[in-house]
């Protein structure tokens, strides 16, 4: 039976703990998985712009000794009126797996549904799940990936937030999310955390300064998604949960700063943290590779 990567709901605290713990194996002996892949091809279909999630996934398809094939939607039968439920059985046909993209998750979905090939969410509006493996790896090579951590999330509640919020439910760390009220995140979502049985906690401030508050993990993310450029008014409300060394000075003094990036230099947070000697931001962004060749892996080399 085929395994998908859709979201993180669908994969237990002890498959998470797997693909970290192969992540950091792939990524100091590249060499042993250079033909893990071989004779398999997999299509990257993206309906959005991407730098780190496009690279990291054809650079990690070629290390691993694959073939990976870039679709633009808009060029595709897709784009005049091909149901997406007969393009997953045509790529089915034709591929080993798929990375996917996209606005919507009802479309990673019904490619995992109609397909017999494992799909890979790449990005949807809702959920980001590639991204917080690279974050959980990050944050396992530092030592901090355990109960005691004090993150913190500040700024707009997205698919990162969400996927986030998942993650560490499933291993049951806390996480606190700083934002104004009426940007939390989705109820749905919510409750999922709180009711999964590992018992981390998950905490809404609603004050930037309290919820950085002797955090040794400080995270933020562009306040304006794509498909979301023209919401000025997020600007404002936002404008007080800047991660910047005046908001910094209340977390612990060794705080690490995250960025999933691209980031909006001024609007989420100044040049000066994201360059400065707090941020892990360029390891978050390197381990984007290990932790998708492991997954990739996971799924297509058995």
């Amino acid at each position: 039976m085929k395994k998908d990567f859709l979201t993180l709901k669908d994969y237990s605290k002890e498959e998470i703990k797997y693909l970290l713990d192969l992540s950091g194996k792939i990524k100091k002996d590249k060499n042993s998985y250079s033909k893990v892949l071989e004779g398999k091809n997999i299509a990257m279909l993206f309906d959005k712009h991407s730098t780190r999630t496009r690279l990291s996934f054809e650079v990690g398809i070629k290390q691993l000794g694959g073939n990976s094939i870039y679709l633009d939607s808009k060029k595709l039968q897709i784009s005049r009126g091909e149901t997406y439920q007969d393009t997953a059985k045509i790529f089915s046909a034709y591929l080993d797996g798929m990375v996917i993209r996209t606005y919507s998750q009802e479309i990673v979905n019904i490619f995992a549904k109609y397909g017999t090939i494992p799909v890979i969410n790449g990005l949807t509006d809702i959920y980001h799940p590639c991204q917080i493996l690279a974050d959980m790896l990050t944050l396992k090579e530092m030592e901090l990936l355990n109960k005691d951590l004090k993150f913190t999330y500040v700024g707009d509640s997205n698919n990162v937030t969400n996927s986030l919020i998942i993650g560490f439910s499933k291993l049951g760390i806390d996480i606190t999310i700083g934002c104004p009220q009426k940007y939390s995140p989705p109820e749905e979502i919510i409750k999922y955390a709180r009711n999964q049985k590992e018992g981390s906690k998950l905490n809404l401030v609603y004050d930037p300064v309290k919820a950085v508050s002797d955090a040794d993990v400080v995270y933020t993310d562009v306040w304006l998604s794509m498909g979301d450029e023209k919401n000025k008014q997020k600007l404002t409300d936002l404008k007080s949960f800047q991660v910047n060394y005046k908001l910094l000075k209340y977390s612990k003094e060794e705080v690490k700063v995250m960025h999933c990036l691209p980031a909006h230099r001024g609007q989420e947070i100044t040049s000066e943290v994201l360059d400065g000697k707090n941020s892990i931001v360029l390891q978050q962004a390197e381990n984007r590779l290990h932790a998708q060749k492991a997954l990739l892996v996971y799924l297509y080399a058995n």
